[in-house]
């Protein structure tokens, strides 16, 4: 099974974060949902947690993504 990862640095915060998890998908989809609800006052939902699901990347792929583009927008959480 490929691991995934989810990483907040694409994603526009005011905090500025730069948490990244990894482990298997739905370690990761939970994982996160908790993370944008405590740190990040979003609200857990079914849309959410789709939301986290869509932007998760295979972490064998990450390496070729490079660095987030500065104050980019990537996806919309």
């Amino acid at each position: 099974m490929t691991r995934k990862i989810a990483d907040c640095r694409q994603f526009p915060s005011e905090t500025h974060c730069s948490l990244t998890i990894s482990g298997e998908e739905e370690e990761v989809v939970r994982a996160t949902a908790e993370h944008e609800v405590s740190v990040h006052g979003e609200t857990d939902s079914p849309e959410l947690r789709r939301r986290v699901r869509a932007a998760l990347r295979d972490e064998s792929d990450t390496s070729a993504m490079g660095p987030p583009p500065p104050g980019g927008e990537i996806f919309d959480l």
